[in-house]
């Protein structure tokens, strides 16, 4: 598991959330980021931290030169449109919901981060809605029964 979107008062703001972490997660993996020169006894944590930084990019001007002091030379930034080229191989994701999708919302904020594989407990009038948008997004899509969810 990677991307959890847990606590949000939002079923969509909780996928978006998972989808953000699954992209973070997944860029990790970029070859820019993976070639990261680093000092040598940076330790293992501080290397996850730089990484996530990196990909994020946002950082204000003190942050960023002390981000710097991690590596052994200029680090080029990793681009917007590298991102998205990258994040545009992701596929086969799967997401899990303790709940049901009310509406096809969520699964129109999951598919472009590559989800194929649904599963949530059904149960919701909206469910012919959302098989219908999995059809269309080319998801495979099951239904539990159980809803571990309740308010």
């Amino acid at each position: 598991m990677v991307g959890v979107g847990a606590g949000q008062q939002s079923r969509v703001d909780c996928v978006k959330l998972a989808g953000r972490k699954v992209e973070t997660w997944y860029l990790r993996q970029h070859p820019k980021v993976r070639a990261l020169p680093f000092k040598e006894g940076v330790k293992r944590q501080d290397r996850i931290n730089a990484r996530v930084r990196y990909i994020e990019g946002d950082m204000a001007p003190t942050e960023l030169a002390q981000w710097r002091e991690n590596f052994t030379g200029e680090v080029p930034p990793l681009t917007l449109s590298e991102k998205q080229e990258f994040l545009s191989t992701l596929d086969g994701v799967s997401l899990a919901s303790d709940a049901f999708f009310p509406f096809r919302d969520s699964l129109d904020c999951a598919a472009p981060k590559g989800v194929k594989y649904v599963v949530a407990a059904g149960g919701s009038v909206g469910d012919p809605e959302v098989i219908k948008a999995a059809n269309e997004y080319g998801m495979t899509m099951a239904f539990s029964g159980v809803r571990l969810f309740h308010h």
